[in-house]
């Protein structure tokens, strides 16, 4: 029986990863969950993120998923190591593959990050970064108004290019930043917004380019690649409004996506 990779996020940010995880393992099937009715999770408590995250990932694990990715990055900050204690599947995080990609490329070690209110009040890739060099200087910065405005839609034009300027006015002052961190999985959706603000001279990285290369390297590892030849039936779950979702959806992916159905959980 051919089983799927689990990908949970809070909306529809975690499309940006299931993206590339599409591009990188194009055989595998990807069963996708957004609980964009409970959409934003960074203002919420932790308790509240644990419990909403761990109600995704039971009702995932009813469809015998073989790994499941945590496509957000406040969920992540707050569940990922208990799931990987409690769970027999293997657990992939965005924060840990999103700060080895920032060390890459950064020369002189002032790396920032943004993020909603949960992710960096928990100083999650502060401690990622410090893990591996100690001698990194991180900026961090909430930007609590991008995710509302993501799930509405609103990906371009004069209120998204103001709500990015004003947002980010607090990094560019005297940071001496080189490198940024998009340390939420809806931020690569206004990318271009952010890179133009931020200056060409400031390396952008999301992370659902690294998070999908470990999940390649999992699956090898651990012998769970699919090695038929059935075209995969990718999989789409939202919590809320399915117009919306699938409005993002079709902006972020090449082609409409053919499986889209809502989902109650509590």
């Amino acid at each position: 029986m051919r089983q799927a990779i689990g990908v949970i996020d809070s909306g529809v940010g975690g499309l940006t990863v299931a993206r590339e995880l599409m591009r990188q393992l194009p055989n595998e099937q990807l069963i996708y969950l957004g609980d964009t009715k409970r959409c934003p999770y960074g203002p919420r408590s932790k308790e509240e993120v644990v419990a909403f995250t761990w109600q995704m990932v039971n009702h995932l694990l009813e469809k015998n998923i073989k790994l499941l990715v945590v496509a957000c990055n406040t969920a992540t900050a707050f569940t990922l190591e208990q799931l990987q204690q409690q769970l027999d599947i293997p657990v992939i995080g965005v924060i840990q593959p999103g700060a080895r990609a920032a060390i890459k490329v950064s020369k002189n070690k002032r790396i920032g990050v943004i993020g909603t209110e949960g992710t960096i009040s928990s100083e999650a890739y502060t401690k990622a970064l410090h893990y591996i060099d100690k001698s990194i200087v991180v900026k961090g910065l909430a930007c609590p108004a991008f995710v509302p405005m993501v799930e509405d839609g609103i990906l371009e034009g004069e209120v998204a290019e103001e709500t990015v300027k004003n947002s980010l006015h607090p990094l560019k002052v005297n940071n001496g930043i080189d490198t940024l961190i998009l340390g939420c999985t809806h931020y690569p959706l206004i990318r271009h917004l952010i890179q133009k603000e931020m200056g060409l001279n400031i390396q952008v990285i999301c992370s659902g380019e690294e998070t999908a290369r470990e999940v390649s390297l999992i699956l090898a590892y651990q012998d769970l690649t699919y090695q038929g030849e059935e075209k995969p039936n990718h999989e789409f779950y939202s919590t809320g409004d399915l117009d919306k979702f699938e409005r993002v959806a079709n902006v972020w992916f090449e082609e409409p996506i053919q499986y889209l159905k809502p989902v109650i959980i509590d």
